[in-house]
């Protein structure tokens, strides 16, 4: 990848205590048939997660040198694949904000560590954007697709929400908490981010909306996890959200 070419997309990949489904997760990106980087942000991980990292970093050493990020840290050339660490844990907001900021792909998809969403509808996300219709894409839960059958009122919580942020945004989306989106690089550029956990997703929505950005969605497969399987939404996220929708979408 040299400095006068973008990669097609830049995967961005916020990871927090992920030891049991980081490789795999990685193993299916890397499946994937199109022109990327991947973008790994580890926000503070105690679980191995950062062990994992660190010796994938020992083994690129063999072939490449690890390099200073432009904005300070470590950077990871492995093949296509760059790691950063946050010092402590941030959230996901903080980690999806920092891997967004070194990300380098005319197009940035974000992507979960933890194998709810799968990388096979990557080709879903893009299509909108990449003949011209769309500047952001939502990959929604809810229009379609094969899911694992779970929390009814995790569902009933999330359709609530994303009724409330319709209003707000006088959007007509789906699902605005997903976890899979895809932006052109200029969305990025020009969009100023503060929330620090999952607020990111009601913060970043309301903002997408006020530019004036075309937004599309497509349906997607989502295998969710239970809380005994690492899930870490919480209904405190969801009073947050309420707060994201106050202080961005009305104030």
């Amino acid at each position: 990848m040299t400095a006068e070419r973008r990669p097609r997309i830049s995967v961005v990949m916020p990871v927090y205590n992920e030891a049991a489904t980081i490789a795999e997760i990685l193993r299916r990106v890397q499946a994937v048939d199109i022109e990327k980087e991947i973008v790994i942000v580890d926000d503070g991980s105690t679980d191995g997660t950062g062990d994992f990292l660190k010796a994938l970093e020992a083994r690129a050493e063999e072939t490449a040198a690890v390099m200073k990020a432009p904005s300070g840290g470590r950077e990871l050339r492995a093949g296509n694949v760059r790691v950063f660490y946050q010092d402590r844990n941030l959230g996901k907001g903080a980690a999806v904000r920092r891997g967004l900021r070194e990300a380098r792909g005319d197009t940035v998809i974000i992507q979960d560590a933890d194998l709810e969403y799968d990388p096979a509808d990557y080709e879903k996300l893009l299509m909108p954007i990449e003949t011209g219709r769309a500047d952001v894409v939502y990959g929604s839960r809810f229009l379609g697709g094969p899911h694992r059958v779970l929390f009814f009122w995790h569902y009933a919580g999330n359709r609530l929400l994303t009724t409330l942020s319709d209003m707000v945004t006088n959007m007509n989306l789906s699902d605005v908490w997903t976890g899979f989106k895809a932006f052109r690089r200029e969305v990025i550029e020009r969009i100023d981010l503060r929330e620090n956990r999952f607020g990111f997703e009601q913060e970043i929505t309301i903002k997408v909306a006020r530019a004036g950005w075309r937004v599309y969605e497509t349906p997607i497969s989502y295998s969710g996890r239970t809380y005994a399987e690492g899930k870490k939404v919480s209904w405190k996220d969801g009073v947050r959200a309420l707060w994201c929708l106050l202080r961005y979408g009305i104030f």
